[in-house]
């Protein structure tokens, strides 16, 4: 054995032997992340040279990733990905470096290495280090945001071709069994993903809080989610349910009451400087031409702070207010919430102690993490 994955074998066994509680504060838990990085940094680049060595032939193997998967005991998918995403960070220099310092990990790379073709090798030998700096101090979803927006302006014209067979892979099946339930699935391109997916999402919620009022009124105290008569995918199928019933009994010709989907632009986009929707998605802005016909505009301007000046009497943030924090923020603000929740507008500082009701004072905070907030024994979450 080497002399080096010797000692790293040692040191493993060292940290193994201390037990448990090692990792378990936050600041131990980071610098293991860190040190795993690493780690996993070296295990692609030692994976890239095998390959490239060719000493897995002997075995009979037919590939370097065919040998990994059989000889190391990895779905062959894992050993795949491991070769290519080894191949992808040889033409990576300034990624293979961040990534051994372990600023950076392997999803960091995956998405740069997405975008990696003939068409942008150019333009990413020259943005390189600018798109690493954006992984090492991002959070990863604005980090895949930027990557996005890279992509779009490197090759415009790929993207649009990328968008369109996403849009054409869609597919939807819905099928009785032989016990009469009923199976199906789905592959939604970004749009329609985003207008089923938000809808689903509310009724799920509405769902939720009328429950929650039933069972916290029948047990007289604040229930538990145990508490609860259905479990989440319960609800989602009731709610998915819930929609169809909605659709069949609506007016064929009733007017909607509220924006099915918000796509997000800047002025000159319509000239192609910010064009995605209110999850974050980058979208191109060709894929939302079929759009505009029925498309209802609003205009929301916000100065170099991004904040509105509106009126500071009301309590409830309402109309043009709201509207334009939930511009501005898209979901919940905490900084560790998943930003999948249904999001409530209220103050940083809250109204009783004087906190004004404006854009500046308001921001999204999920149902937990608002409720969150306000438990004293908690501590404050910090700034979004």
């Amino acid at each position: 054995m080497d002399v080096d994955i010797q000692n790293l074998t040692e040191a493993i066994d060292r940290l193994a032997g201390a037990g448990p509680l090692v990792p378990a504060d936050p600041e131990s838990m980071e610098a293991l992340m860190r040190q795993r990085a690493r780690l996993d940094a070296v295990v692609t680049e030692a994976a890239a040279s095998f390959d490239v060595s060719g000493d897995w032939a002997p075995d009979g193997a037919k590939t370097a990733a065919a040998w990994l998967g059989r000889r190391c005991r990895i779905p062959s998918g894992q050993a795949r990905t491991l070769i290519r995403r080894g191949r992808a960070l040889s033409h990576l220099p300034v990624y293979a470096r961040a990534w051994s310092s372990g600023a950076i990990n392997a999803a960091h790379v995956d998405a740069v290495a997405a975008v990696r073709n003939p068409s942008t090798e150019e333009a990413l030998a020259r943005d390189e280090q600018v798109l690493c700096d954006q992984a090492a101090t991002l959070p990863f979803e604005k980090y895949s945001q930027a990557i996005s927006y890279w992509h779009q302006f490197a090759d415009p014209d790929g993207t649009e071709t990328s968008y369109d067979k996403r849009v054409a892979a869609r597919d939807v099946y819905l099928e009785k069994s032989f016990d009469e339930m009923w199976l199906g699935g789905m592959t939604m391109d970004p749009l329609s993903g985003t207008v089923v997916s938000e809808e689903l999402s509310r009724l799920e919620h509405e769902l939720f809080e009328a429950e929650w009022s039933e069972v916290k009124g029948r047990l007289g105290r604040e229930p538990t989610v145990s508490d609860l008569d259905r479990t989440p995918g319960q609800r989602r199928c009731d709610a998915l349910a819930e929609m169809a019933k909605r659709s069949r009994t609506a007016p064929a010709n009733g007017k909607r009451p509220a924006p099915l989907i918000t796509v997000l632009v800047d002025f000159p986009t319509l000239a192609g400087r910010v064009c995605e929707l209110a999850n974050g998605t980058v979208v191109p802005p060709g894929a939302l031409l079929s759009l505009l016909d029925e498309a209802y505009i609003e205009r929301a301007v916000f100065a170099p702070d991004k904040r509105v000046e509106v009126s500071e009497k009301a309590r409830l943030f309402t109309g043009a207010t709201r509207r334009a924090i939930e511009l501005r923020d898209r979901s919940c603000t905490h900084p560790y919430c998943d930003g999948t929740r249904p999001s409530q507008v209220d103050h940083i500082i809250p109204y009783p102690e004087g906190g004004p009701t404006n854009q500046e004072n308001g921001r999204l905070l999920c149902g937990f993490h608002n409720r969150l907030r306000n438990q004293p024994s908690q501590r404050p979450p910090p700034d979004g």
